[in-house]
C-alpha cells in the first residue's frame, strides 16, 4: 500500500521532537508500506512572524531518519489568514500528492492540514483517513473549529489516540462512531525502560537526596507551566531539596528565565531540548513526572515516564484519566496551582512500586503502525466497495 502521510505535526531543525509520537508511528509504517511524508508549513513574512514560530530550512533526514519526508510551504499571516490556511495548504499539496500518487492518504492534525489533505486527495480520487491528537479536535476559535468539522465528517476512518476524544469527535462533530478507531500511542522500551537512579543522578549532575519533579514537553502556557511554577514555590516550603526540572523548549522560555532571574532561589531548572534517548535517562533520574496541562490526548510523555518505572501527577482532562489511575499517580483539576503542589508533595512521600508501575504499558510503535495501517485498509476497501457498487449501476 502507497500511503501519503500529511502533517506539520513532525519534527523540524527548530524543534527536532515536535510531533514525535506521529514520527514513531510513520517510521514503523514505513517497515509495512511505501509512505511519504509531506510536512505542510505556514510561510510568514519576517515582519509577522509568530513568536512560537521555529522552522527553518534543513535536510530532512537530519531530525527524521527512517522517513521519506518533504515540507512545502504556503503563505499565511496570523489570524488574517487562518480562514484560508486550509485551501493554502491544499494548493501546495497538490503537485507532491499526484507525483506520489498514493492509495491512501493519512493526516494528522485536522487543521489546516487536513483539511488541505481532506481537499487534495479528494480532487485526485483517493480515500482520505484523518488522525486526530487531541487539541486538534478541543478547537477553541471558532473559524478553525468550524473548518475542522468537515475534514471530521469526510473521513473514511478517523484515528484518535483515546476513546475521551472518540466522544468529543460524535458529540461535537458528528463523526459518524463506526469510522472512529482508537489508537493509544506507544513506547519504544528500547529507551524507556527503569535504570540505576543513583548512576544517571551521577552523571546529570543530579544530587543524590534531591526530590525531582520532572516535566517533559513544550513551554507553553497551555501545558499548565505558570501553575507548575506557582506549585514549585509551594512544594520548596515544604520539601527544602524538592527541585522541579523542565525538559523542552517553547514560548515561554523567556518568561521562565526571566523568573529565575528575578528568585534565583526557584528550586526551577530549565534543562532545555533533549534527545529521547536524554529524555529517558531524566525520567530515571526523577523521582516524580508531572503534565498539568489544561487539555490532552493520549499523552506520550506519562506513558514512557510509567514505563520507566516513575509515578506521574496529571491533570483530570481529556485521556489522561485513561493512562493514570491511583495505582501509578495522582490526578488533580486543571489550572489548580494548591492541589498540584499538594499531589506533588504526596507523590514524593509515598513509595512506589518501580516494576509495577513499569509494567503496566508494554504497547510498542510497531503494534500502533499495523493498526494504522489496518484502519487506511479498511479505508481503502471501503472506497474500492463503494465504486463498484455504484459502477454495476445498483444504486
Amino acid at each position: 500500500m502507497r500511503i501519503l502521510i500529511v502533517t506539520s505535526q513532525f519534527p523540524i531543525a527548530g524543534e527536532p521532537n515536535r510531533g514525535r509520537p506521529v514520527y514513531q508511528t510513520v517510521r514503523e509504517l514505513s517497515r509495512l508500506a511505501e509512505v511519504k511524508v509531506i510536512s505542510p508549513v505556514a510561510s510568514y513574512p519576517r515582519w509577522a512572524r509568530p513568536r512560537s514560530y521555529l522552522y527553518r530550512p534543513v535536510e530532512d533526514a537530519q531530525v527524521a531518519p527512517g522517513c521519506d519526508v518533504d515540507h512545502v510551504r504556503y503563505p499565511a499571516l496570523p489570524a488574517i489568514s487562518r480562514p484560508f490556511n486550509g485551501h493554502l495548504c491544499a494548493q501546495a499539496l497538490a503537485a507532491p500528492l499526484r507525483a506520489f500518487a498514493p492509495d491512501v492518504v493519512l493526516a494528522y492534525w485536522l487543521y489546516p492540514d487536513g483539511y488541505g489533505a481532506m481537499r487534495a486527495a479528494r480532487a485526485a480520487g483517493v480515500p482520505f483517513v484523518a488522525g486526530a491528537r487531541g487539541s486538534d479536535l478541543r478547537v477553541r476559535d471558532a473559524i478553525s473549529r468550524r473548518l475542522t468539522r468537515p475534514v471530521v465528517r469526510a473521513a473514511r476512518r478517523l484515528l484518535v489516540v483515546s476513546e475521551d476524544l472518540g466522544r468529543v469527535a460524535v458529540d461535537g462533530y458528528r463523526a459518524e462512531p463506526h469510522r472512529i478507531r482508537a489508537i493509544p500511542n506507544g513506547c519504544d522500551a528500547s529507551l524507556f525502560h527503569p535504570g540505576d537512579r543513583s548512576a544517571v543522578r551521577r552523571a546529570l549532575g543530579v544530587a543524590e537526596d534531591a526530590e525531582v519533579v520532572l516535566y517533559v514537553g513544550r513551554l507553553v502556557a497551555e501545558k499548565g507551566l505558570r501553575e507548575l511554577l506557582q506549585a514549585s514555590r509551594r512544594l520548596a516550603a515544604q520539601r527544602p531539596r524538592a527541585r522541579v526540572v523542565l525538559v523542552g523548549e517553547g514560548p515561554l522560555r523567556a518568561e521562565l528565565d526571566a523568573a529565575l532571574a528575578a528568585d534565583p532561589s526557584l528550586p526551577l531548572q530549565l534543562a532545555g531540548a533533549q534527545a529521547p534517548a536524554d529524555v529517558a535517562r531524566w525520567m530515571v533520574a526523577a523521582d516524580v513526572v508531572t503534565l498539568p496541562s489544561y487539555s490532552e490526548g493520549h499523552p506520550n510523555v506519562l506513558v514512557e515516564a510509567l514505563a520507566c518505572g516513575r509515578p506521574v501527577v496529571a491533570t483530570l482532562v481529556g485521556g489522561i484519566p485513561e493512562v493514570v489511575d491511583a495505582a501509578n499517580g495522582m490526578l488533580v483539576p486543571a489550572r489548580d496551582a494548591d492541589a498540584l503542589a499538594a499531589a506533588l508533595a504526596q507523590a514524593l512521600e509515598r513509595n512506589w512500586d518501580e516494576a509495577a508501575l513499569a509494567r503496566r504499558f508494554s504497547r510498542d510503535w510497531e503494534q500502533v503502525a499495523r493498526e494504522t495501517l489496518d484502519a487506511c485498509g479498511e479505508a481503502l476497501a471501503e472506497t474500492h466497495a463503494g465504486r463498484s457498487y455504484y459502477a454495476t449501476g445498483q444504486a
